[in-house]
């Protein structure tokens, strides 16, 4: 298992920006560098779902409904990955969760809320 720890997330009116981040500090590179990361978000009352990932080698990939708007990237020497999020929607409300895919590791969730 990684030990992942998100944060970043808060309320923001429709429109706004967030970032968030994930950090893995207890991982040594060799575990967190070669396995691909991804964000999956949950709503409530929904099943958690894919938003974006990326490979080792920063090939990404989104879901539909972020594509335009989110940017996932990953900083290898800081074991961190982002999320920008921008044009948020509230549909977009849900814990975001950070997944380590190869360990099948996640994080404990990050809040965000977007008013309309």
């Amino acid at each position: 298992q990684v030990y992942l720890v998100e944060s970043g997330g808060g309320s923001v009116q429709a429109g706004g920006s967030l970032r968030l981040s994930c950090k893995a500090p207890r991982a040594i590179t060799s575990v967190f560098n070669p396995s691909p990361m991804a964000w999956y978000r949950q709503a409530p009352g929904k099943q958690r779902g894919l938003v974006a990932q990326i490979s080792n080698d920063g090939r990404t990939n989104y879901a539909d409904s972020v594509k335009g708007r989110f940017t996932i990237s990953r900083d290898n020497t800081r074991k961190t990955i982002y999320l920008q999020m921008n044009s948020l929607l509230p549909e977009d409300t849900a814990v975001y969760y950070c997944h380590h895919i190869e360990s099948m590791s996640w994080g404990q969730g990050t809040q965000v809320t977007v008013q309309g």
